[in-house]
């Protein structure tokens, strides 16, 4: 017998998982990475990847590398800066898309360009979003939305084939403002029902001060019903639903619980009975169900609201199959968004996409009513990928620039390279990116990123491994210029 490697008795079993934390999980990943689940994501994003390597080379594109050391161009999340020694005081930025690359690639002449692309966004984590993810990028010249749209779906069915599944083409779409109407997000999950329902024409005329007053400032009433779950919600519980969506916006919950042991509502009693029995009827009511209420003068905030209570009850009683699989599209989406914090219009996507042409002239007049050629597409309720044509036209991009309070002066400084390559002439083109991570994670069915990912970080952004970010010497910070400001 010969020995090729000892080992010391390893902090957990790695057969399984045995409900170790996660964190000592990561601070050990290679040793978790031999748990045959995670090794199986990892093989099988390895396949999602070929597919998308075998599909795109026999469909004439060309994988082209962008650079990864870049121009700061801040508009959105906040960019990961590299020190530059060579330049005291200068700083590239990490890529948070290979956007403004991508398109100088159509205007030179690569009319099909693809890229498993490296990505890096200095935000804030959730258990679908890392510091540093992968996309599958691609982008087109001489097409339209459709063009695109179809390529991309091209892609998704290699790709669940390539893990022994098939799904049916073209995908259903739904825009965006119907995708907020009926589920109350733009992400939609289409896998269980819980619609969302305007009750605006029952409740005309009530002098229920809440739904009144939300009326009368041009907003909404809106509800869903949870089906035959009466019983199972208390009063605690429905208190405890009330807190939630109020981290959606919402100013709080009305209900009504038709349970076998006797009606009860929060709202009814302040309304007409032929409001109440209007209401019931809207909704569908029948005994055993619970119907839930949202007012507020911002609809939006409605929709955000209820939708995400959609789905969390959806979780909690579990109303979705795990087997089946949602895809569709969402489109039109409006080309901005006021921010509040910021007073100003924001881009819902990014500046470079192209308004569509009957709302061009409504830029500087009705820039909230400007709609886009924007889609998304979604899989069980999660952002897989997203796209749009963009805008090839230099005058067209200075107005967008305006719109979003971005200067002549900023403008150039920022994306100066980008408005001067178009003095040169640029086809029309278009594109999308896959987010590698999120799509592998839903496909697989994983509740995290982290687990088809081989190194992950944690919702700190730290690397539990290595210890990652660490201090540096005072010697490599002079070489480039540098000092780091005391702790706090």
């Amino acid at each position: 017998l010969r020995i090729l490697a000892e080992s010391e008795t390893p902090p957990f079993a790695v057969e399984r998982e045995s409900g170790v934390k996660e964190d000592l999980r990561l601070k050990y990943r290679y040793l978790d990475l031999r748990r045959p689940d995670l090794q199986e994501n990892l093989v099988k994003r390895h396949k999602i990847v070929k597919a998308a390597h075998d599909y795109f080379d026999r469909n004439g594109f060309l994988e082209i590398e962008t650079p990864d050391l870049i121009k700061s161009t801040p508009e959105g999340a906040r960019d990961y800066l590299v020190p530059s020694r060579v330049f005291p005081g200068r700083f590239f930025a990490l890529p948070q898309s290979p956007q403004l690359y991508k398109q100088l690639l159509m205007l030179a002449g690569f009319d099909r360009y693809m890229q498993i692309a490296r990505c890096f966004r200095d935000e804030d984590l959730r258990a679908d979003r890392q510091p540093e993810f992968t996309q599958i990028d691609f982008e087109m010249s001489f097409v339209t939305q459709d063009d695109v749209m179809a390529v991309a779906e091209g892609f998704i069915r290699e790709a669940y084939r390539a893990l022994g599944t098939d799904v049916s083409i073209p995908l259903p779409r739904i825009t965006w403002r119907e995708a907020m109407r009926r589920f109350g997000s733009d992400k939609p999950d289409l896998r269980f029902g819980m619609e969302l329902t305007d009750l605006s024409a029952a409740l005309k005329g009530t002098g229920f001060r809440v739904f009144a007053g939300a009326l009368a400032k041009g907003g909404s009433v809106r509800g869903i019903n949870l089906k035959g779950k009466a019983d199972s919600l208390g009063r605690k519980d429905l208190d405890r639903l009330g807190g939630w969506v109020r981290d959606y916006g919402a100013k709080g919950l009305a209900w009504t619980r038709l349970s076998s042991k006797g009606e009860s509502s929060s709202y009814e009693k302040f309304l007409a009975p032929e409001q109440a029995k209007a209401v019931r009827a809207a909704l569908g009511a029948q005994p055993g169900d619970v119907l839930f209420l949202v007012a507020d003068a911002d609809r939006r905030t409605v929709c955000t609201a209820l939708g995400a209570l959609r789905c969390e009850l959806a979780r909690r009683f579990g109303l979705i199959d795990p087997k089946k699989i949602s895809l569709l599209w969402v489109t039109d989406f409006p080309l901005f968004e006021y921010s509040k914090e910021e007073n100003r219009w924001v881009s819902m996507h990014h500046p470079f996409t192209m308004p569509r042409r009957e709302d061009i002239d409504k830029l500087e007049s009705d820039p909230g009513g400007v709609l886009s050629y924007a889609y998304d597409m979604v899989l069980n309720g999660n952002e897989i990928g997203g796209g749009s044509i963009r805008i090839h036209d230099r005058g067209l991009q200075q107005r967008i620039f305006r719109a979003l309070g971005i200067s002549p002066e900023q403008a150039r400084v920022r994306f100066g390279f980008l408005t001067d390559a178009f003095r040169y002439g640029a086809p029309p083109h278009g594109g999308m990116a896959f987010g590698l991570d999120r799509l592998a994670m839903v496909m697989l069915g994983c509740d995290s990123i982290r687990d088809v990912i081989a190194f992950p970080k944690v919702a700190s952004s730290a690397e539990l491994m290595s210890d990652a970010p660490t201090d540096v010497d005072e010697k490599q910070l002079a070489e480039l210029g540098i000092a780091a400001l005391p702790k706090k």
